[in-house]
């Protein structure tokens, strides 16, 4: 199978394919569980606003950097298959301790398994991705993954949705089905990927040694640098669905909000993927922060459901135009034989900023109120908009013409 696009553009593998697949019943799993996980902390177990984000961030953060090791051992081996099913078992298995769990405890100890599981999985992951797609394509096949994966993502929350108003809400009982998307996603796996290992002359001695490390460049750390500028701007979807609630939405429909975003990035991810092979990314990352100011304002302006799933929208159209891309300039900025390694070290510092980014949020709420959150979050977008824009502009200026 491959896309259908013009000629002249490689087409996409069968791999690319089947790893977006996979991807997507993963998130079916995990967003059923996630769409309504921060209010079965808030309203059921009595946990605050503060220790939902603190919960979130770390949780996130653990994923992130997980992937360091994870692909820095998957360059190392010259496979990468293994450690992704290892990943995604992971995933598969924690999802019935939330439907078993009776305190937080339980809750937050599955919630650290499974975004374990996501940090051993994403990188040899994404390195796969690399190592499949042509060289002209890497946009539009990191897009295709990231619009499969989140046609998932709002597949479960609506799921999610349809099972609270035909379970009177009853959390547990759609935790258990959440069950089922997830083993079949480590199936797909487990069959539809043959993977070459590399040639043991084709891989780095050792992928954090200085001479490994110092192949990787200026330009690749530039990219870490942006991403983790963009996370900081960027806090944890669960703070989306608790102002869902707050601005009048019953429990049973909250899972929507999180369709509403999940459809927006998934409508983009892709077009926006095959736009930068064009253009180049640089511009797009400028005017996805520019969506994210936008995103942060209407949230917090919000009175009534329609203004915030506008919100919601935007903040979804702002993932799409920018995951993708940052995935596709680590593949493009780093050596092929360090793939894993550069995308750990990527994660590593999205991790540290996604757990400051959530922490401040959760923060920000207790104090100021919901509102303040999301206006100090569209402030760091500003912030991190002029950061990229002098940057362009110090990349992208002509050389000073010397006099002769």
């Amino acid at each position: 199978m491959t896309a259908r696009d013009p000629p002249g553009r490689p087409p996409l593998p069968a791999g690319v394919w089947v790893l977006g697949f996979v991807s997507l019943l993963m998130d079916v799993s995990s967003e059923m569980i996630h769409s309504l996980l921060p209010l079965f902390l808030v309203g059921t177990l009595g946990v605050s606003v503060l220790a939902v984000g603190l919960i979130e961030g770390a949780a996130e953060a653990i994923a992130l950097v997980t992937k360091v090791f994870s692909g820095v051992l998957s360059d190392f081996l010259g496979r990468r298959k293994g450690l992704a099913v290892l990943g995604y078992a992971m995933g598969a298995l924690s999802k019935p301790v939330f439907a078993l769990a009776t305190g937080a405890g339980a809750v937050v100890a599955a919630r650290f398994v499974d975004r374990v599981g996501k940090g051993i999985r994403n990188a040899p992951r994404d390195a796969l991705i690399a190592d499949i797609a042509p060289p002209g394509a890497r946009g539009a096949a990191f897009g295709l993954r990231q619009s499969l994966d989140t046609v998932g993502a709002f597949l479960g929350p609506l799921l999610a949705t349809m099972l609270m108003l035909l379970w009177a809400n009853d959390f547990r009982a759609v935790f258990w089905v959440a069950v089922v998307p997830g083993a079949l996603s480590v199936a797909l796996l487990a069959v539809g990927i043959r993977e070459t290992p590399r040639p043991a002359a084709a891989r780095p001695a050792s992928p954090i040694r200085r001479e490994a490390l110092a192949r990787l460049g200026t330009a690749y750390w530039q990219v870490v640098a942006l991403g983790a500028v963009f996370t900081l701007a960027r806090f944890s979807e669960a703070f989306l669905v608790l102002r869902a609630q707050q601005v009048g939405i019953a429990a049973s429909w909250v899972p929507l909000v999180m369709v509403a975003m999940n459809m927006a990035y998934a409508a983009s991810a892709y077009p926006f993927g095959r736009l930068s092979d064009a253009v180049g990314p640089h511009r797009l990352l400028a005017l996805g922060l520019v969506v994210l100011v936008a995103a942060d304002l209407v949230v917090a302006g919000a009175g009534d459901w329609r203004a915030l799933l506008a919100g919601v929208a935007l903040w979804g159209v702002h993932m799409g135009m920018t995951q993708g891309l940052l995935a596709a300039m680590v593949a493009e900025t780093a050596p092929e034989d360090l793939r894993g390694t550069a995308y750990g070290f990527f994660n590593l510092l999205a991790g540290v900023a996604t757990l400051l980014a959530s922490a401040i949020a959760g923060l920000l709420w207790d104090r100021l109120g919901s509102a303040f959150t999301f206006y100090a979050g569209a402030g760091f977008a500003v912030l991190a908009l002029a950061g990229l824009l002098a940057w362009m502009v110090r990349t992208e200026a002509p050389a000073p013409r010397r006099m002769t």
